[in-house]
């Protein structure tokens, strides 16, 4: 069975296999995926993932209303556990990027329709070949990033939103020759 070139190891695969790249439209999924690809900055996604379990303790289950009343005190206890990146940073932008999605939710109707309207509401189906041809960012992105930015979220870079994109299936950049490129 082939796969895009990244899915390395069986924590990788199990993740390309199940979840990466298939249309996502629930609210605290989008939500736990803007949060880890935050979290993701400067590191690999298989560190993320790795510790995925433990950011749902420590982030009530990315329950977007709970982590936006998280206080300084929870925040500072979420800073000291080691099951999760250690950066304070990303930490705070937990909350302060729920506190915007509330936002979103309420101006929006949900996230899902907020974070999908980049692109119009259905996914962008690319047909690469090589994983060499997969850009980092695109067009799309920047505007994304620009106006995630504009509407008070953090940590939230066009490479980041392409990766966002690329994991809740607004984008389908599974490679041609993988088997997930016509399942997504």
């Amino acid at each position: 069975m082939q796969r895009c070139t990244w899915a390395t190891d069986d924590l990788l695969c199990a993740y390309h296999d199940t979840e990466w790249g298939a249309p996502l439209h629930d609210d605290r999924l989008l939500f736990e995926f803007l949060c880890l690809e935050g979290a993701q900055a400067g590191l690999s996604w298989r560190t993320v993932l790795a510790k995925r379990e433990r950011y749902r303790e420590v982030f009530h289950g990315f329950e977007i209303a709970r982590v936006a009343r998280m206080s300084e005190r929870e925040l500072e206890k979420a800073l000291a556990d080691p099951g999760i990146i250690r950066n304070r940073l990303k930490v705070t932008a937990a909350r302060d990027n729920a506190r915007a999605a509330l936002e979103a939710i309420d101006a929006h109707g949900s996230l899902d329709a907020y974070l999908w309207s980049f692109v119009d509401g259905k996914p962008v189906r690319n047909r690469w070949k090589t994983s060499a041809e997969v850009p980092a960012t695109t067009a799309l992105s920047d505007r994304m990033s620009k106006t995630l930015k504009k509407d008070g979220f953090r940590f939230v870079g066009s490479t980041i939103c392409y990766a966002l994109m690329q994991a809740t299936g607004m984008v389908n950049d599974h490679l041609v020759g993988c088997f997930r490129h016509r399942q997504v």
